[in-house]
Protein backbone atom coordinates (compact mmCIF):
# COMPACT_ATOMS: atom_id res chain seq x y z
CA UNK A 1 0.00 0.00 0.00
CA UNK A 2 3.08 2.34 0.93
CA UNK A 3 4.18 1.64 -2.42
CA UNK A 4 1.06 2.59 -4.10
CA UNK A 5 0.78 5.87 -2.61
CA UNK A 6 4.02 7.14 -3.31
CA UNK A 7 3.43 5.89 -7.28
CA UNK A 8 0.34 7.99 -7.27
CA UNK A 9 2.20 11.37 -5.73
CA UNK A 10 4.74 10.87 -8.08
CA UNK A 11 2.36 10.94 -10.70
CA UNK A 12 0.47 13.71 -9.84
CA UNK A 13 3.51 15.58 -9.55
CA UNK A 14 5.09 14.58 -13.08
CA UNK A 15 1.65 15.51 -14.20
CA UNK A 16 2.48 19.53 -13.27
CA UNK A 17 5.84 19.39 -15.09
CA UNK A 18 6.63 21.46 -17.51
CA UNK A 19 8.04 20.78 -21.02
CA UNK A 20 11.79 20.91 -19.95
CA UNK A 21 11.19 18.64 -17.49
CA UNK A 22 9.30 16.38 -19.06
CA UNK A 23 11.88 14.12 -20.54
CA UNK A 24 13.23 13.25 -17.11
CA UNK A 25 9.98 12.71 -15.83
CA UNK A 26 9.00 10.13 -18.20
CA UNK A 27 12.36 8.89 -17.43
CA UNK A 28 12.16 8.66 -13.56
CA UNK A 29 8.09 7.19 -14.29
CA UNK A 30 9.65 4.12 -16.20
CA UNK A 31 11.79 3.21 -13.40
CA UNK A 32 8.82 3.71 -10.85
CA UNK A 33 6.68 1.90 -13.00
CA UNK A 34 9.87 -0.94 -13.05
CA UNK A 35 10.26 -1.06 -9.58
CA UNK A 36 6.29 -1.82 -9.28
CA UNK A 37 6.49 -4.62 -11.63
CA UNK A 38 8.84 -6.17 -9.76
CA UNK A 39 7.20 -5.83 -6.50
CA UNK A 40 4.14 -7.04 -7.58
CA UNK A 41 5.73 -9.98 -9.91
CA UNK A 42 7.48 -11.01 -6.29
CA UNK A 43 4.71 -11.33 -4.72
CA UNK A 44 2.39 -12.97 -7.57
CA UNK A 45 5.88 -15.95 -7.95
CA UNK A 46 5.48 -16.24 -3.86
CA UNK A 47 1.73 -16.51 -3.69
CA UNK A 48 1.84 -18.92 -6.82
CA UNK A 49 4.85 -21.18 -5.38
CA UNK A 50 2.61 -21.42 -2.23
CA UNK A 51 -0.76 -22.12 -3.89
CA UNK A 52 1.78 -24.71 -5.80
CA UNK A 53 3.11 -26.47 -2.57
CA UNK A 54 -0.35 -26.71 -1.31
CA UNK A 55 -1.79 -28.34 -4.21
CA UNK A 56 0.93 -30.91 -4.04
CA UNK A 57 0.45 -31.52 -0.92
CA UNK A 58 1.77 -35.42 0.66
CA UNK A 59 -1.21 -37.77 -0.05
CA UNK A 60 -1.00 -41.03 2.18
CA UNK A 61 -2.79 -44.28 2.03
CA UNK A 62 -2.16 -47.74 1.98
CA UNK A 63 -3.68 -51.00 0.10
CA UNK A 64 -4.22 -54.40 1.80
CA UNK A 65 -3.87 -57.76 0.36
CA UNK A 66 -2.09 -61.31 0.07
CA UNK A 67 1.46 -60.76 -1.00
CA UNK A 68 2.12 -63.24 -3.54
CA UNK A 69 5.79 -62.08 -4.92
CA UNK A 70 8.78 -60.15 -3.61
CA UNK A 71 12.12 -59.73 -5.70
CA UNK A 72 14.26 -57.94 -3.14
CA UNK A 73 12.95 -54.74 -4.33
CA UNK A 74 9.36 -55.17 -5.70
CA UNK A 75 6.36 -56.61 -3.93
CA UNK A 76 3.44 -58.26 -5.78
CA UNK A 77 0.04 -58.30 -3.90
CA UNK A 78 -3.52 -59.41 -4.73
CA UNK A 79 -6.24 -57.15 -3.73
CA UNK A 80 -9.86 -57.16 -4.78
CA UNK A 81 -8.93 -59.32 -7.54
CA UNK A 82 -6.47 -56.91 -8.85
CA UNK A 83 -2.62 -56.92 -8.79
CA UNK A 84 -0.02 -54.35 -7.52
CA UNK A 85 3.57 -54.52 -7.88
CA UNK A 86 5.31 -51.99 -5.79
CA UNK A 87 8.90 -50.97 -6.07
CA UNK A 88 9.66 -51.13 -2.47
CA UNK A 89 13.26 -50.05 -2.54
CA UNK A 90 13.11 -47.49 -0.46
CA UNK A 91 10.49 -48.87 2.08
CA UNK A 92 10.99 -50.73 5.06
CA UNK A 93 9.85 -53.92 5.42
CA UNK A 94 8.41 -54.84 8.94
CA UNK A 95 6.23 -57.94 9.12
CA UNK A 96 6.75 -59.89 12.09
CA UNK A 97 7.30 -63.04 10.38
CA UNK A 98 9.18 -61.98 7.23
CA UNK A 99 7.70 -62.00 3.51
CA UNK A 100 5.50 -64.86 3.68
CA UNK A 101 3.60 -66.15 0.40
CA UNK A 102 -0.05 -65.84 0.72
CA UNK A 103 0.21 -63.89 3.85
CA UNK A 104 -2.31 -60.64 4.27
CA UNK A 105 0.20 -57.17 4.15
CA UNK A 106 -0.64 -53.89 3.83
CA UNK A 107 1.59 -51.99 1.73
CA UNK A 108 1.90 -47.94 3.00
CA UNK A 109 2.94 -45.40 0.13
CA UNK A 110 2.82 -41.82 -0.47
CA UNK A 111 0.99 -40.35 -3.93
CA UNK A 112 -2.58 -41.25 -5.69
CA UNK A 113 -2.96 -44.72 -6.78
CA UNK A 114 -4.61 -44.42 -10.15
CA UNK A 115 -6.28 -48.24 -10.41
CA UNK A 116 -3.29 -50.26 -10.12
CA UNK A 117 -0.68 -48.27 -12.01
CA UNK A 118 1.87 -47.71 -9.29
CA UNK A 119 4.21 -45.76 -10.82
CA UNK A 120 3.31 -42.75 -9.19
CA UNK A 121 3.22 -43.66 -6.16
CA UNK A 122 6.30 -44.08 -3.19
CA UNK A 123 6.17 -47.24 -0.79
CA UNK A 124 6.61 -46.34 2.23
CA UNK A 125 6.56 -49.84 4.23
CA UNK A 126 5.10 -53.48 3.89
CA UNK A 127 3.57 -54.04 7.42
CA UNK A 128 1.66 -57.07 9.01
CA UNK A 129 -2.41 -56.63 8.22
CA UNK A 130 -3.32 -54.52 11.28
CA UNK A 131 -6.63 -56.32 11.89
CA UNK A 132 -5.04 -59.87 11.41
CA UNK A 133 -1.75 -59.85 13.38
CA UNK A 134 -2.11 -63.81 14.45
CA UNK A 135 0.93 -66.38 14.27
CA UNK A 136 0.77 -68.25 10.73
CA UNK A 137 -0.54 -71.68 11.17
CA UNK A 138 1.76 -74.09 10.34
CA UNK A 139 1.65 -76.84 7.66
CA UNK A 140 3.58 -79.66 7.01
CA UNK A 141 4.70 -81.35 3.90
CA UNK A 142 6.01 -84.87 2.87
CA UNK A 143 8.16 -86.01 0.25
CA UNK A 144 11.28 -87.98 -0.98
CA UNK A 145 14.41 -86.23 -0.51
CA UNK A 146 15.95 -85.36 -4.13
CA UNK A 147 19.09 -83.40 -3.26
CA UNK A 148 19.90 -81.54 0.19
CA UNK A 149 22.37 -78.51 0.03
CA UNK A 150 23.65 -75.87 2.72
CA UNK A 151 20.46 -73.73 1.99
CA UNK A 152 18.68 -75.71 -0.34
CA UNK A 153 16.61 -78.78 0.08
CA UNK A 154 14.40 -80.70 -2.86
CA UNK A 155 11.74 -82.84 -2.46
CA UNK A 156 9.13 -84.87 -4.74
CA UNK A 157 5.76 -84.79 -2.67
CA UNK A 158 3.44 -88.05 -3.24
CA UNK A 159 1.47 -85.44 -5.73
CA UNK A 160 4.50 -86.03 -7.80
CA UNK A 161 5.22 -82.11 -7.56
CA UNK A 162 8.89 -80.91 -7.07
CA UNK A 163 9.34 -78.55 -4.67
CA UNK A 164 12.76 -76.50 -3.00
CA UNK A 165 12.69 -75.27 0.01
CA UNK A 166 14.92 -72.95 1.59
CA UNK A 167 16.56 -74.40 5.29
CA UNK A 168 19.23 -71.87 5.67
CA UNK A 169 19.56 -72.17 9.35
CA UNK A 170 16.71 -74.55 9.99
CA UNK A 171 16.81 -77.31 12.20
CA UNK A 172 17.43 -80.58 10.54
CA UNK A 173 17.11 -83.88 11.85
CA UNK A 174 17.44 -87.53 10.51
CA UNK A 175 16.72 -89.92 13.33
CA UNK A 176 17.72 -92.48 10.58
CA UNK A 177 20.37 -90.90 8.08
CA UNK A 178 19.59 -88.61 4.98
CA UNK A 179 20.05 -90.12 1.52
CA UNK A 180 17.69 -90.18 -1.76
CA UNK A 181 14.66 -90.98 -1.82
CA UNK A 182 14.31 -91.17 1.73
CA UNK A 183 10.97 -89.12 2.96
CA UNK A 184 10.95 -86.58 4.81
CA UNK A 185 8.53 -83.82 7.02
CA UNK A 186 9.08 -80.36 6.16
CA UNK A 187 7.41 -78.00 8.95
CA UNK A 188 6.58 -74.12 7.32
CA UNK A 189 4.58 -70.67 7.43
CA UNK A 190 3.60 -69.71 4.18
CA UNK A 191 1.75 -70.78 1.09
CA UNK A 192 3.40 -72.78 -1.83
CA UNK A 193 2.90 -70.70 -4.93
CA UNK A 194 2.16 -72.47 -8.90
CA UNK A 195 4.67 -71.84 -11.26
CA UNK A 196 4.98 -71.54 -15.01
CA UNK A 197 6.41 -75.51 -15.21
CA UNK A 198 3.98 -78.06 -14.75
CA UNK A 199 4.20 -80.06 -11.17
CA UNK A 200 6.89 -77.29 -9.66
CA UNK A 201 5.74 -75.52 -7.01
CA UNK A 202 7.34 -72.17 -5.92
CA UNK A 203 8.69 -72.47 -2.02
CA UNK A 204 11.20 -69.53 -1.73
CA UNK A 205 8.57 -67.51 0.22
CA UNK A 206 7.89 -69.78 3.25
CA UNK A 207 9.74 -69.66 6.19
CA UNK A 208 10.91 -73.35 6.42
CA UNK A 209 10.70 -74.07 10.32
CA UNK A 210 11.92 -77.95 10.92
CA UNK A 211 12.83 -80.87 8.56
CA UNK A 212 13.14 -84.41 9.90
CA UNK A 213 12.55 -87.89 8.99
CA UNK A 214 10.49 -88.29 11.78
CA UNK A 215 6.81 -86.02 12.61
CA UNK A 216 6.76 -84.82 15.60
CA UNK A 217 10.66 -83.90 15.87
CA UNK A 218 11.67 -85.87 18.95
CA UNK A 219 15.08 -85.34 19.44
CA UNK A 220 16.53 -87.87 21.85
CA UNK A 221 19.02 -87.17 24.80
CA UNK A 222 21.56 -87.02 24.20
CA UNK A 223 21.85 -86.42 20.94
CA UNK A 224 22.59 -88.42 18.19
CA UNK A 225 22.36 -91.66 20.25
CA UNK A 226 24.23 -94.52 18.72
CA UNK A 227 22.49 -97.72 17.32
CA UNK A 228 21.42 -100.17 19.80
CA UNK A 229 23.74 -103.50 19.34
CA UNK A 230 21.18 -106.61 18.10
CA UNK A 231 20.91 -109.18 20.54
CA UNK A 232 23.18 -111.81 20.34
CA UNK A 233 26.32 -109.67 19.36
CA UNK A 234 28.84 -108.39 21.06
CA UNK A 235 28.67 -104.80 22.40
CA UNK A 236 31.45 -102.38 21.32
CA UNK A 237 33.40 -101.62 24.13
CA UNK A 238 34.95 -98.84 22.80
CA UNK A 239 34.55 -95.33 24.10
CA UNK A 240 32.64 -92.81 21.91
CA UNK A 241 35.13 -90.10 20.50
CA UNK A 242 34.06 -86.53 19.52
CA UNK A 243 35.21 -84.49 17.03
CA UNK A 244 34.82 -80.78 16.62
CA UNK A 245 35.01 -79.70 12.68
CA UNK A 246 33.71 -76.87 10.86
CA UNK A 247 31.23 -77.48 8.04
CA UNK A 248 32.24 -76.52 4.92
CA UNK A 249 29.31 -77.63 2.66
CA UNK A 250 26.70 -80.59 2.05
CA UNK A 251 25.47 -82.30 -0.58
CA UNK A 252 22.58 -84.80 0.31
CA UNK A 253 24.48 -88.03 2.10
CA UNK A 254 27.78 -86.36 2.08
CA UNK A 255 28.86 -83.83 5.13
CA UNK A 256 31.97 -81.96 4.13
CA UNK A 257 34.07 -80.95 7.43
CA UNK A 258 37.39 -78.68 8.45
CA UNK A 259 38.38 -80.55 11.71
CA UNK A 260 39.11 -76.95 14.40
CA UNK A 261 43.22 -76.57 14.34
CA UNK A 262 43.76 -78.05 11.01
CA UNK A 263 42.95 -77.59 7.43
CA UNK A 264 42.15 -80.55 6.02
CA UNK A 265 38.75 -81.27 4.67
CA UNK A 266 37.63 -84.57 6.10
CA UNK A 267 33.83 -86.75 4.20
CA UNK A 268 31.04 -87.98 6.38
CA UNK A 269 28.33 -90.16 5.10
CA UNK A 270 25.66 -89.35 7.20
CA UNK A 271 23.18 -92.12 5.06
CA UNK A 272 23.54 -94.11 8.40
CA UNK A 273 23.65 -92.44 11.23
CA UNK A 274 21.51 -89.75 13.34
CA UNK A 275 22.35 -86.41 12.47
CA UNK A 276 21.15 -83.19 14.36
CA UNK A 277 21.69 -79.98 13.05
CA UNK A 278 20.04 -77.25 15.24
CA UNK A 279 21.00 -74.32 13.46
CA UNK A 280 21.28 -75.99 10.20
CA UNK A 281 23.89 -77.29 8.02
CA UNK A 282 25.39 -73.73 7.34
CA UNK A 283 29.02 -73.25 6.01
CA UNK A 284 31.04 -71.49 9.42
CA UNK A 285 29.02 -73.52 11.74
CA UNK A 286 30.47 -75.93 14.45
CA UNK A 287 29.47 -79.27 14.56
CA UNK A 288 30.68 -83.01 16.81
CA UNK A 289 31.62 -86.11 14.69
CA UNK A 290 30.77 -88.90 17.11
CA UNK A 291 33.40 -92.25 16.75
CA UNK A 292 35.30 -94.93 17.68
CA UNK A 293 38.52 -95.92 16.88
CA UNK A 294 41.24 -93.88 16.61
CA UNK A 295 41.59 -90.54 14.67
CA UNK A 296 45.04 -89.94 12.98
CA UNK A 297 44.71 -86.08 12.41
CA UNK A 298 44.25 -86.32 8.86
CA UNK A 299 41.67 -88.83 7.35
CA UNK A 300 38.27 -90.63 8.85
CA UNK A 301 39.56 -93.65 7.37
CA UNK A 302 39.43 -97.12 9.92
CA UNK A 303 36.82 -94.99 12.36
CA UNK A 304 33.28 -96.18 13.33
CA UNK A 305 31.06 -93.13 12.88
CA UNK A 306 27.90 -92.68 15.12
CA UNK A 307 26.26 -89.28 14.48
CA UNK A 308 27.09 -86.18 13.70
CA UNK A 309 25.41 -83.38 16.29
CA UNK A 310 25.39 -79.45 15.92
CA UNK A 311 25.95 -76.75 17.98
CA UNK A 312 22.88 -74.99 19.94
CA UNK A 313 22.84 -71.43 18.34
CA UNK A 314 20.67 -70.75 21.12
CA UNK A 315 23.74 -71.34 23.59
CA UNK A 316 26.27 -69.44 21.35
CA UNK A 317 27.54 -65.81 22.24
CA UNK A 318 27.11 -63.19 19.39
CA UNK A 319 31.00 -63.44 18.87
CA UNK A 320 30.76 -67.90 18.37
CA UNK A 321 28.11 -67.10 15.87
CA UNK A 322 29.77 -68.17 13.04
CA UNK A 323 26.76 -69.70 10.22
CA UNK A 324 27.33 -67.99 6.82
CA UNK A 325 25.87 -67.57 3.62
CA UNK A 326 26.70 -66.16 0.25
CA UNK A 327 25.55 -65.39 -2.44
CA UNK A 328 24.79 -62.79 -5.50
CA UNK A 329 22.45 -58.95 -4.15
CA UNK A 330 19.12 -59.33 -6.43
CA UNK A 331 17.89 -56.05 -5.00
CA UNK A 332 17.47 -53.99 -1.39
CA UNK A 333 15.10 -52.35 0.99
CA UNK A 334 15.63 -49.55 3.08
CA UNK A 335 16.34 -52.22 5.48
CA UNK A 336 17.06 -55.22 3.74
CA UNK A 337 19.09 -57.34 1.05
CA UNK A 338 18.30 -60.31 -0.93
CA UNK A 339 20.35 -62.57 -2.28
CA UNK A 340 20.70 -65.93 -4.20
CA UNK A 341 22.74 -68.40 -3.21
CA UNK A 342 25.20 -70.41 -5.51
CA UNK A 343 22.58 -73.72 -4.81
CA UNK A 344 19.09 -71.44 -5.88
CA UNK A 345 17.72 -70.34 -3.05
CA UNK A 346 16.49 -66.42 -2.54
CA UNK A 347 17.73 -65.30 1.16
CA UNK A 348 16.68 -61.97 2.30
CA UNK A 349 18.61 -60.46 5.22
CA UNK A 350 17.77 -57.60 7.69
CA UNK A 351 20.35 -54.76 7.05
CA UNK A 352 19.99 -52.98 10.08
CA UNK A 353 22.57 -52.67 12.87
CA UNK A 354 25.11 -54.95 10.69
CA UNK A 355 28.64 -54.51 10.10
CA UNK A 356 29.06 -54.18 6.36
CA UNK A 357 32.44 -54.06 4.71
CA UNK A 358 31.65 -54.86 1.50
CA UNK A 359 32.58 -53.33 -1.40
CA UNK A 360 30.08 -53.30 -3.83
CA UNK A 361 27.99 -51.28 -2.09
CA UNK A 362 25.03 -53.98 -1.85
CA UNK A 363 24.54 -52.83 -5.45
CA UNK A 364 22.63 -55.93 -7.71
CA UNK A 365 25.09 -58.47 -8.91
CA UNK A 366 27.53 -57.81 -6.39
CA UNK A 367 28.74 -60.89 -4.10
CA UNK A 368 28.23 -60.95 -0.52
CA UNK A 369 28.90 -63.17 2.37
CA UNK A 370 26.42 -62.63 5.28
CA UNK A 371 27.29 -63.90 8.81
CA UNK A 372 24.04 -64.50 10.25
CA UNK A 373 22.20 -65.05 13.77
CA UNK A 374 20.31 -68.55 13.21
CA UNK A 375 18.54 -68.23 16.82
CA UNK A 376 17.36 -65.06 16.34
CA UNK A 377 15.94 -66.19 12.86
CA UNK A 378 13.37 -69.24 13.50
CA UNK A 379 10.31 -67.33 13.02
CA UNK A 380 10.60 -65.06 10.35
CA UNK A 381 12.01 -65.74 6.44
CA UNK A 382 14.09 -62.35 6.71
CA UNK A 383 17.04 -63.46 8.66
CA UNK A 384 18.96 -61.51 11.53
CA UNK A 385 22.51 -60.60 9.78
CA UNK A 386 25.11 -59.96 12.25
CA UNK A 387 28.16 -58.88 9.37
CA UNK A 388 27.86 -58.35 5.39
CA UNK A 389 31.13 -58.57 3.67
CA UNK A 390 32.47 -59.44 0.40
CA UNK A 391 32.50 -62.84 -0.68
Amino acid sequence: MPLCCTILCLALLLSGCNSDTQEIAESISEDVNDLADRFFSSDEEEETEETASVGTRVYMDEITGTLTGFDGSQVTVVSDEETYVFDVSQATLECEYGMLSGSEVSVIYEGKLEGTDTDAVQALKVVDNYYNREEPKEKTGYGKVVSLTPNALTVKTKAGNTVTYSVTGVEQYYQNGLKKGRWVYVHYYGAHMDTEQENVKDASLLRVLSVSDIDPLNVPEPTPTPTPVPEGEEEETEEEQKLRAEIQTISTNTLALIPVGTENVVYVDISAIPAYFKGGVAPGACVNFIYTGEYDGETLGGLTPLGVTGEDPDSLSQSRKTATVTGIVLGTTANTVTMQTDDGVMIICSTEDVTNSSTGGLQEGSGIKVTFDAAASTRSNIYTALKIEDV
